[in-house]
């Protein structure tokens, strides 16, 4: 392998570890968001009072989020 392909192969490593520790923070920050916009606890709603809904609409929050960093970087 040449040295130009291996310096490619190194930038590329690099900026996959860059958008994935940006996206990363980016969906810690939403779910951080979330849990202070709403006004009761998301813990105690989803695991003890098996609220489904509201399980789907933080899902669905975060495959949003992921679809908006995807176009981002593509």
């Amino acid at each position: 392998m040449n040295e130009l392909a291996l310096g490619g192969i190194l930038k590329s490593a690099v900026m996959a570890l860059l958008f994935t520790t940006i996206g990363l923070v980016m969906f810690g920050v939403a779910f951080l968001i979330i849990k202070a916009v709403a006004p009761f606890s998301m813990r105690k709603e989803i695991e003890e009072d098996q609220n489904t809904a509201l399980a789907i609409l933080i899902g669905a929050v975060m495959i949003g989020l992921a679809i908006i960093i995807a176009a981002a970087i593509h």
